[in-house]
């Protein structure tokens, strides 16, 4: 059976409940975000996603909603910080969207999936985002499809999901065709703000990333670098026709993935949160958490930097997607966990069954898995 509860206070937020066999997971009315999610396996339950250890405290007015729910993944439009007005607009960090209220538009509860759908209106204009989420039955799978409508002209965007780290884990992605960390100082030693990766440094592997002390930096473990927060961008090699990015917990013997287009979602973008942050709110209690954000953008600069010409866009790589008024923009992303051997150390590759009812998962160590996915929700085409 599925089912849909009508919201209740969870971590300081007012959330809807959503749940099947296998999945409970908690949407947030305010900025929409998933979080908690929990996945019920056989004899546990799995709990992969962070929240602000800050969600119950009363904070200054002048933290954004978003910040103040932070948790799980919430999608964004436009993506990033937005500091910079564009058009004549100014947007919060990380869009309207992901700060303002979301309201219930429908949802169908049955023995075999449950499909909610909840809407955000733009207060006094004529912009629409519709939040799709299906949970079906003996499947350990989040679909969420976001559908813009009303929106004109270039948009960065993308999902924002953030997992916690109770222990090491292995980081892998699809292959990439650009690599770079953050091009401008990413935080400000005298307002309290420490990284350690060498800004717009380039890379080719996870496994040796230039740091500012000349030292390179191993992305795929985590966590690392304790004391610092940092971030990175990877941009999907463009031929493919279905990414991918998944974390290896070889001491929790699970695996969690992210399926996405990267004709609509181009990079992921890895922030590294890991007690760098020593201002409110943070004051250092923001540890172990990796920023795994399926986005389309211009690293996390927001709108302005991402719709006009950069050094990303005049590489070829798209940094925002075009929205027209006339016709909607859908954005499919699907995420979820699957149990693995012991000898299953980091995914290697991701590849659908020719049913296009399941994917297989390989590790660099031979190890093998398959897990139920409705790939169709993808909507890649032929």
């Amino acid at each position: 059976m599925t089912s849909l509860m009508p919201p209740e206070r969870l971590a300081g937020q007012n959330s809807w409940i959503m749940r099947s066999d296998k999945i409970h997971a908690a949407l947030t009315c305010q900025g929409g975000m998933l979080g908690p999610i929990q996945f019920h396996m056989p004899g546990r339950t799995l709990s992969p996603f962070s929240i602000a250890p800050w969600h119950s405290e009363k904070e200054d007015d002048k933290v954004p909603a978003m910040l103040r729910a932070l948790r799980g993944d919430f999608f964004c439009a436009p993506f990033g910080g937005n500091e910079t007005p564009y058009a004549g607009v100014n947007h919060p960090p990380h869009g309207h969207c992901a700060n303002g209220l979301w309201q219930l538009l429908a949802s169908s509860a049955t023995d075999t999936e449950l499909d909610a759908a909840f809407v955000f209106e733009q207060p006094g204009r004529p912009q629409r985002i519709e939040k799709q989420i299906r949970l079906a039955v003996n499947q350990t799978c989040v679909y969420q499809r976001h559908i813009l409508s009303g929106f004109d002209g270039p948009m960065p965007l993308g999902h924002h999901a953030m997992l916690y780290f109770q222990d090491q884990g292995r980081i892998s992605t699809s292959p990439f065709a650009l690599g770079q960390v953050f091009p401008d100082p990413f935080e400000n030693p005298a307002a309290g703000g420490h990284q350690c990766l060498k800004p717009g440094a380039t890379f080719d592997r996870l496994e040796a990333v230039p740091m500012l002390d000349g030292a390179a930096a191993d992305l795929s473990r985590y966590p690392a670098r304790a004391g610092f927060e940092d971030l990175v961008m990877l941009v999907a090699e463009p031929s493919l026709r279905m990414a991918w990015s998944a974390v290896v917990f070889p001491q929790q013997r699970y695996v969690w993935f992210a399926l996405k287009d990267p004709q609509i979602l181009a990079s992921t973008v890895l922030w590294h949160s890991n007690g760098g942050r020593q201002y409110a709110p943070w004051n250092g209690r923001h540890r172990s958490v990796l920023g795994i954000e399926e986005v389309t953008a211009n690293f996390h600069y927001g709108i302005a930097e991402s719709a006009q010409p950069n050094p990303i866009s005049s590489q070829g790589y798209a940094t925002a997607q075009v929205l027209s008024p006339d016709a909607p923009t859908i954005i499919n992303y699907i995420m979820g966990v699957v149990e693995i051997p012991a000898a299953f150390d980091r995914v290697k590759s991701i590849t659908p069954d020719k049913s296009g009812e399941a994917i297989t998962l390989r590790a660099d160590s031979g190890a093998m898995v398959s897990t139920p996915v409705q790939l169709a929700w993808l909507q890649l085409g032929d």
